[in-house]
């Protein structure tokens, strides 16, 4: 079993693929690398694409990046290989971002990425730190996780959803804000699973587990 952390110059992979690695281990999931290899991300067993920056350049990044982006789609698409997406990552999964300008996504979830525009102009964008998730539809990644438990987020743009079904978790920031999102054989998180404690491993051991 390969699980491959996507690395296309967009973020520092080194506190994700240590917690990849350390909850593998713990759940016997097999093997965890930091990849740039297209044809390693073309056979491995599930994938993880993290993302930071503005979407415009993560997404330029992504299609620039030697074939990753097509052996990722691939993969996903037309092997329905399990795929997790961390915040930018999660946001590429949109139709559409409209950060700095209009640009395509990956056109996995019914959504589109703005700004963060809380009701209370008091509260600072970027949402930066803890907060509690609520929990809108059960997914066997969240097993284990209720309302309640916290993630931590870093972010100024968040997923608006035109399908709500496929939102399954927000948070509370001057109104709601997309937290995880699924569909089939992909998911995402907004928050990163890696500095959000307890709560975060464990969705990363049920991912690495993860049959769909």
């Amino acid at each position: 079993m390969l699980t491959a952390i996507i690395d296309y110059e967009s973020g520092n992979l080194h506190s994700a693929e240590k917690a990849f690695q350390k909850m593998a281990k713990e759940v016997d999931a097999g093997d965890v690398v930091v990849t740039a290899d297209a044809d390693v991300v073309a056979r491995a067993d599930r994938l993880v694409l993290p993302g930071d920056g503005a979407f415009p350049a993560c997404m330029d990044a992504l299609k620039g990046a030697g074939g990753i982006h097509d052996a990722m789609v691939e993969a996903v698409v037309m092997k329905g290989r399990p795929f997790l997406g961390i915040c930018v990552g999660m946001q590429l999964m949109a139709r559409i971002g409209h950060e700095y300008r209009e640009t395509r996504g990956l056109g996995w979830i019914n959504g589109e990425v703005e700004h963060i525009r809380p009701s209370d102009p008091a509260m600072k964008v970027p949402h930066m730190g803890w907060n509690d998730l609520v929990i809108d539809h059960p997914h066997p990644v969240l097993a284990g996780i209720q309302t309640g438990d916290h993630a931590y987020f870093v972010h100024s743009y968040q997923m608006r959803m035109n399908q709500p079904d496929q939102r399954l978790a927000h948070a509370d920031y001057g109104g709601d804000v997309t937290a995880i999102v699924a569909r089939d054989t992909i998911i995402g998180f907004q928050f990163h699973p890696e500095k959000s404690s307890s709560a975060g491993l464990r969705m990363i051991a049920n991912f690495l587990t993860w049959a769909p």
